[in-house]
């Protein structure tokens, strides 16, 4: 590691003095005072009434109490005690490193008291929660530096999956690279300063005061629907922010500052505005880590296995849609049989439905008012057609094209037909954000006595791909978000049923409040690859409102008409990007029955290269991917290593010896080497494999 990557690494340490300019002085006081006036609100007496957070406000002082993970109970103060109190109480470090708290389902600030009885959580790092609410507060670091130091104005910050960015203005000017080190340093001062984070919840009227110096943030505001929103203030910055956030930036051990980038306000046609992505972490060893990983992660990229191993390619004349090779084209459309070999041991059924519909049937399904902007229109006669982003639509008018009964429920079916979304040429990344892809999409149609056994045979299907695919993975249940269809009762019942399903299937769950999709709940399905990485691919989501929607009906037992329920199902999700989870997580390593790369045949001597052309062919004609290496100019040994390098499952090395007797000799890409066999025997044995779809096929042979 270089003087200055080490340099960076470190932000511990004596205190810097840090001088700010920051916002103007009377728009700090004004916070402070409302800050003070809420303060005293909150210390008013309340009235009296117990029962925490769904009743009325508890008086301060009140006694109350606190459960936590485990069934441990505390007592507490009503509007007193804290998170962090109670952190510092149970001792073990946990103070330390305690970032947020889940108080009674809701997340919020280690410093905000509780309000009644409490079910408290606390959250670390270690939790998707907690990260979020890291580098939320570290994009606040940024976001208050480069207005230091740029003169810039902070427009908006967000974290991701892998940490942060800021959008700021500066006019015409631009981060140079060059500039990264300093900015990162100047981050790094001014979290050595422990700045607060103090939250404010405020009405509109008094925020619009208070970010009137911001036209970024007043556009914001003019967004929120609440009569309040909430505020926070860290050293000079104010910034609309919903939380939760961190104490205080002396939290932040190590930040590094990855990128500067243009961008747009608003999409298309807004001001032109610098994007600066980094990421931080607690300290300047998991910092370490994490460059580590990526380091390791550049090395798996899917982009490069595929020119490397010759897999697809993109190109200017077709944005976002993907070129597969044959070898490419092999590795996906194996996957895809896997599916429905899957699909007909389960019993669903697999259509083909078109790819150009009229915008009607998305204003039907209601998909036009939340997800027009992604929708390809293509104009034609006598009224524009629209590409389909996705299959249920088209599913609901094939259940609907004739009438149904009870008996024919469960009704499952399949469809792996091209879809289209217009994705900003900005996010379009390889294979893992296209405009064209293929689904291993399903709808299952069933009554709600049917609901309970197909989301656990949902579940159990999941189960049964990764656990072939090699990942682990995590579930959570995303419940009813903002803008939702239908009615509140019916999502309750939705939700509910989801979580008998979890509870069944026995492995451990989390909630994620507000992320169901817009026409009904669902469980999302995280899987972990070989680098530790998590990627949302599966999905179950179910839906009453579709149904509703297009009227869906079958005869019940009883003759009367009756409304089936609609469950969406995904196991790999989009296959292209499950093409390239797969070939960063095995590193270009495929296993056999997945592989481009199954054998490579090797002549000893240009002599025997008819022989090993036959050796070739009968393993093509028995299905299995075989290439041969017949350069003269290259010595056996160099042939050889050159096949594991390229990561071929196995190599076949025949000479004079192997071609009188019929026979192979067979090495690993391990370079194991495996004997000299008939090779009637090697082709059935590497058939075995193939169809066994074992992961480690070179140990078994």
């Amino acid at each position: 590691m270089s003087a200055r990557a080490g340099s960076r690494l470190l932000l511990a340490g004596a205190p810097r003095r840090h001088r700010v300019s920051g916002p103007e002085p009377e728009r700090l006081r004004l916070f402070q005072r409302l800050r003070a006036a809420a303060a005293e609100r909150w210390d008013g007496p309340g009235d009296g009434a117990g029962g925490g957070t769904g009743s009325g406000r508890l008086a301060p002082g009140t006694p109350i109490r606190i459960a936590l993970p485990g069934g441990r109970r505390l007592p507490g103060r009503a509007l007193q005690t804290t998170p962090f109190q109670v952190a510092t109480e149970l001792g073990a470090g946990l103070a330390q490193v305690a970032l947020v708290a889940r108080v009674n389902g809701t997340l919020q600030d280690l410093d905000r008291p509780l309000e009644g009885d409490t079910d408290l959580e606390l959250l670390d790092f270690s939790t998707p929660e907690g990260r979020e609410a890291f580098w939320r507060s570290s994009a606040c670091v940024l976001g208050a530096v480069a207005e230091q130091i740029f003169g810039a104005t902070l427009c908006s910050s967000q974290a991701t999956e892998d940490g942060f960015f800021c959008d700021v203005h500066m006019g015409s000017r631009t981060v140079q690279s060059a500039e990264l080190p300093l900015l990162e340093e100047a981050c790094a001062t001014f979290a050595r300063a422990r700045h607060r984070f103090e939250r404010l919840e405020a009405t509109r009227q008094q925020l619009a005061e208070l970010l009137k110096h911001n036209a970024f943030q007043l556009q914001q505001l003019e967004e929120v629907t609440s009569p309040t929103a909430t505020v926070y203030r860290c050293g000079p910055l104010l910034q609309l922010c919903p939380g939760p956030l961190l104490r205080h930036t002396g939290l932040i051990g190590a930040l590094r500052v990855l990128t500067s980038s243009a961008a747009l306000w608003g999409g298309a046609g807004g001001q032109s505005l610098q994007r600066v992505a980094a990421v931080a972490f607690p300290s300047a060893q998991e910092l370490e880590q994490w460059q580590r990983a990526q380091e390791e992660a550049a090395q798996r990229d899917h982009r490069r296995i595929g020119k490397d191993q010759e897999l697809f390619f993109f190109h200017k004349f077709s944005p976002g849609s993907c070129f597969f090779l044959p070898r490419g084209a092999h590795v996906y459309n194996t996957l895809v049989e896997f599916i429905r070999s899957e699909y007909r041991a389960r019993g669903f059924s697999e259509v083909v439905t078109p790819n150009l519909f009229s915008p009607r049937l998305w204003e039907l399904s209601g998909h036009w008012q939340h997800y027009s902007p992604h929708i390809f229109s293509v104009p034609a006669t006598p009224e524009t057609l629209s590409l389909k982003p996705m299959n249920c639509p088209a599913h609901c008018l094939m259940f609907a094209h004739r009438p149904r009964s009870w008996r024919e429920l469960p009704l499952r079916l399949a469809d792996f037909g091209v879809l289209h979304r217009n994705e900003p040429p900005g996010t379009l990344t390889g294979l893992t954000r296209v405009r064209r892809f293929q689904q291993d999409d399903a709808h299952i149609f069933c009554t709600l006595e049917q609901l309970e056994s197909e989301i656990d045979s949902s579940l159990d299907f999941i189960r049964a791909v990764y656990a072939v695919l090699g990942f682990s993975f995590r579930l959570a249940l995303a419940t009813r978000p903002d803008g939702f269809l239908g009615d509140p009762e019916t999502w309750d019942r939705a939700e509910q049923q989801l979580e008998r399903s979890l509870r069944n299937f026995g492995q451990p769950w989390e909630l994620s409040p507000g992320d169901g999709a817009f026409y009904g709940p669902k469980i999302d399905i995280r899987i972990r690859d070989a680098l530790g990485r998590h990627h949302q691919c599966g999905t179950i989501q179910l839906d009453f409102q579709m149904p509703e929607r297009f009227e869906l009906e079958y005869a019940s037992p009883s003759g009367s008409r009756a409304r089936p329920v609609l469950i969406h199902r995904a196991v790999l999700g989009s296959v292209e990007r499950m093409v390239a989870v797969l070939a960063e997580s095995y590193g270009g390593r495929w296993p056999l029955w997945l592989s481009p790369l199954q054998a490579m045949v090797i002549p000893q001597t240009p002599e025997v290269e008819d022989y090993a052309r036959e050796v070739q062919a009968v393993l093509r004609r028995g299905g299995l991917l075989a290439d041969l290496d017949g350069d003269p100019g290259t010595t056996l040994a160099r042939k050889i290593r050159r096949a594991q390098l390229a990561h071929y499952n196995f190599q076949l090395v025949v000479g004079r010896r192997e071609r009188q007797r019929g026979t192979v000799s067979v090495r690993s890409r391990e370079n194991r080497q495996l004997g000299e066999l008939e090779l009637p025997r090697v082709l059935q044995r590497l058939q075995e494999l193939r169809d066994s779809r074992v992961p480690d096929a070179e140990q078994r042979f």
